[in-house]
């Protein structure tokens, strides 16, 4: 097969038969393991290669003939209005028919963290991780949906992770030693995701590792996979049969992400998209040719695109032209627009943001639809191919390979899916940890850092706010700088997702004049916890069991937590504290924990 397509390369160094025979069966074996993960097998995958790889030599655009234009629609939701709490019941009563995929197959060397990303915590004040949280979120999502649907017993929400050789041995120790934070084993599901061959030249032969003749180079083929993933698993069946109705994706370093999910549930059910892409509002960054290769600043922007008639698409008699409302990453955004008269590309508007939204890679399908589709294409997402090139000869740099991306699933869908969106303010849904200290530290003041810096500030600010539109009087934000990215510190507040899912929930958990100062900390760990004409200046953290009913009020003053920034080159520091130049110095707090049922007054 391999002769076949001219492929003999990877023999040519190879000694006489009798000689190196064992290392020349784990070659094989490799092959044919390659061949059996990929839908057509090596055949394909090479063929695939070969038009992709002639089609990046030649500049060719895959949205040539498209014509971009803006998004619209009613799914622009804005947090606390009556709108948005509607679609949050409608979320929250849907989530029991729901199942969630995390695409979890990195780890955090990005990052400047050793270990997988889900094991990184959010937030320091609790050191949740991010698995952790979660894992309590869609718990907090299942018990909610069975009391507000008024079930005879409580669904358990299927969880998937999609995991990688590199995460799997790892994300399963850190689930079973956590005694899977809560969750029953039977809910959670890994599967685990191939890698492809690397291909070292426009020909797409195959890339030998170099540090070994007898094993092809391999690198991963992009979350995109996971559909595929599902489909061989025969989870969706599975799903399907059981009654469930949405399967809702997201990646793994994201502490906003939860609570934006129900009211963009509630979209779905609301507007009954066959997809939902949850979109927010992004500024224009610098060109892209003036980022670190390195720096990846977003994941793309959504925009509907639609091409010129003829297709074989007939309306009454009529060609018809196709509209799709699809992902674009920005290395083809920019030359899009450029191309079909938007001369200065991707710019702000007089909104002050970019006309075309950020795709956060938050999907919600509708299961049957979803089935169906995945019938015709067993998974297979559309691939692409991103050589980097040494000059104009188009020689490579270094090796690539095709990869697929599982916001890409739309492209497929025939014009009568109903592809939609949800958009939300950036500050509630979205704030990624994905770039090491020094790389954030390059990206320009005002725009996103995408570290583990900003993302826990992200968390502070979000429930902050949160509670400021529940009623709660806060200090203003103070601006500080660690690893180099300046930010604003907001009271450090947190909860568990037990004490809060909603915002009706958060209101009717503040109660009478409320105010916390901005060097306070405040964590809740509880589920009927009351927050009544409480004056926090300091640190507080209150514990309690779920059959007590605890109100915290009165003026509540300490010396608190602080912020000392540390260096994030200290080797001496735990990784996890020097991706964020601070740690937290635990001075003073009032700390109160209820393990016994009953009201109590704090």
């Amino acid at each position: 097969m391999l002769l076949v397509l001219r492929q003999s390369h990877l023999f040519q160094h190879w000694p006489e038969p009798g000689v190196e025979d064992k290392r020349k069966k784990a070659f094989f074996a490799q092959v044919a393991k390659l061949n059996s993960c990929y839908p057509g097998g090596l055949a394909s995958y090479v063929k695939n290669a070969k038009e992709l790889l002639a089609d990046s030599k030649e500049g060719k655009n895959p949205y040539d003939g498209f014509t971009p234009s803006v998004p619209t629609g009613d799914k622009v939701l804005s947090f606390g209005d009556d709108n948005f709490i509607r679609f949050e019941e409608a979320g929250i009563k849907e989530a029991q028919d729901a199942a969630f995929v995390l695409v979890a197959g990195g780890l955090g060397e990005r990052l400047g963290y050793n270990g997988i990303k889900v094991a990184l915590p959010a937030e320091t004040t609790t050191g949740t991780c991010f698995l952790q949280l979660y894992i309590e979120s869609i718990l907090a999502l299942q018990e909610a949906s069975s009391r507000l649907s008024q079930g005879a017993c409580q669904k358990e929400i299927p969880f998937v992770i999609m995991t990688s050789d590199d995460t799997y041995g790892r994300t399963m120790d850190l689930l079973e030693s956590n005694s899977y934070f809560g969750m029953k084993p039977t809910q959670v599901k890994l599967l685990k995701q191939e890698k492809v061959a690397c291909l070292d030249d426009n020909d797409a032969r195959l890339a030998l590792d170099p540090h070994d003749k007898y094993k092809i180079q391999t690198k991963p083929h992009g979350h995109g996979d996971v559909h595929s993933l599902l489909y061989s698993s025969g989870l969706l069946k599975i799903w399907h049969d059981a009654g469930l109705r949405w399967v809702l994706f997201f990646q793994d370093t994201n502490g906003l992400l939860f609570k934006a999910i129900p009211a963009a549930l509630g979209v779905s059910a609301t507007k009954l998209y066959h997809v939902n892409c949850l979109l927010f509002n992004e500024k224009q960054k610098k060109p892209l040719e003036e980022l670190p290769d390195s720096l990846t600043v977003m994941d793309g922007a959504q925009l509907p695109l639609s091409s010129p008639p003829p297709l074989s698409i007939s309306v009454v008699g009529l060609y018809a032209w196709r509209l799709m409302v699809i992902n674009v990453e920005y290395n083809q955004l920019d030359p899009l627009l450029r191309a079909n008269a938007h001369p200065d590309g991707d710019v702000n508007c007089e909104t002050g943001y970019s006309p075309f939204p950020g795709n956060i890679n938050q999907l919600i399908l509708e299961l049957g639809p979803y089935i169906e589709e995945l019938k015709k294409t067993e998974g297979a997402i559309e691939e692409f191919v991103n050589p980097k090139y040494k000059d104009a000869s188009k020689t490579f740099k270094s090796s690539t390979r095709l990869e697929c991306m599982m916001q890409d699933y739309p492209k497929t869908l025939p014009p009568s899916a109903k592809v939609g969106f949800t958009l939300m303010g950036t500050w509630l849904a979205y704030s990624p940890v994905k770039n090491n200290p020094e790389d954030a530290a390059k990206v320009s003041k005002g725009n996103h850092y995408h570290s583990a810096t900003s993302g826990e500030m992200a968390i502070y600010r979000a429930n902050s706010r949160i509670l400021q539109k529940a009623g709660v009087k806060l200090e203003d934000p103070v601006p500080q700088v660690f690893n180099g990215q300046e930010v604003e510190v907001w009271p450090r507040v947190t909860w568990k997702p037990i004490w809060r899912l909603t915002f009706s929930e958060i209101k009717s958990k503040v109660r009478g004049s409320c105010s916390i100062s901005q060097r306070s900390t405040m964590a809740l760990k509880g589920r009927n916890i009351f927050l009544e004409d409480l004056s926090l200046d300091g640190a507080l953290a209150i514990n309690s069991i779920d059959g007590a009913k605890v109100k915290v009020g009165g003026l509540i003053r300490n010396k608190g937590w602080s912020l000392e920034s540390i260096d994030h080159k200290d080797s001496g520091i735990p990784e996890e504290l020097r991706t964020r130049g601070f740690r937290i110095n635990k001075i003073e707090q009032l700390e109160k924990t209820y393990s016994e049922a009953g009201e109590f007054n704090f």
